[in-house]
């Protein structure tokens, strides 16, 4: 929770997930995500993850690049010293929500995920820790 002034600004809540073939409309889907993440040994049926349930920011500071400092922060928070062991963060993204998640570069589980109120998200944990180690100067 980020507060100014005795005012929360923006809050998240986080739960344990996991990516499964349940998230995908066929078994065909589920293993041409796994054969581009995952070399042969670690093909499992599931995956394990944290899932964004909560995520918001006050409308006073829509824009202000609070919530990409928020993500950055839970992106971060599961890479060091992995807490959970999860490899991916997902999210029920609000349609409108949509392109917010995509600017901080979430994917869609499906192409043609057909909610008519969310979409599923996913962050590769593993894509961050190649951005941040390419982009420390020493």
């Amino acid at each position: 929770m980020a507060k100014i002034e005795n005012r929360v600004i923006a809050y998240f809540s986080l739960a344990n997930d996991r990516v499964s073939l349940g998230d995908f409309e066929s078994k065909t889907e589920f293993n041409r995500f796994r054969k581009h993440r995952f070399i042969n040994e670690k093909r499992i049926k599931s995956y394990p993850a944290v899932k964004v349930c909560r995520f918001a920011v006050d409308k006073c500071y829509a824009g202000s690049g609070i919530g990409t400092i928020l993500l950055d922060f839970i992106k971060g928070y599961f890479l060091h010293a992995n807490k959970t062991g999860c490899r991916f963060v997902t999210v029920d993204a609000y349609l409108k929500a949509i392109p917010f998640y995509e600017r901080n570069n979430f994917s869609p589980m499906q192409p043609n995920d057909n909610d008519e109120h969310t979409r599923l998200y996913y962050f590769d944990l593993n894509d961050y820790k190649d951005f941040l180690n390419s982009n420390i100067v020493l």
